[in-house]
């Protein structure tokens, strides 16, 4: 490596300042973050969706005793 691109590599490590105690996500974790965002948005509004096609109301049971004054009987 020559001299001057020595001297021009020092003077950019210089301006970045990096911390190697300091930790950051960066750009990276960004756009996974966004991604797992927009995937739980979508289940999220695919559920919904969904849900909103469940008939929750059971049919009534027909009486097996025949009648529909059968009582039950007490023992």
């Amino acid at each position: 490596m020559s001299a001057s691109a020595s001297l021009a590599m020092t003077h950019l490590v210089t301006l970045a300042e990096l911390d190697e105690d300091k930790v950051t996500p960066g750009v990276l974790g960004f756009i996974v973050f966004a991604v797992m965002a927009l995937a739980v948005w979508g289940l999220m509004k695919s559920m919904n969706r969904h849900m909103g096609k469940v008939d929750f109301k059971e049919p009534a049971e027909p009486d097996v005793s025949g009648g529909p004054e059968a009582k039950p009987q007490r023992g």
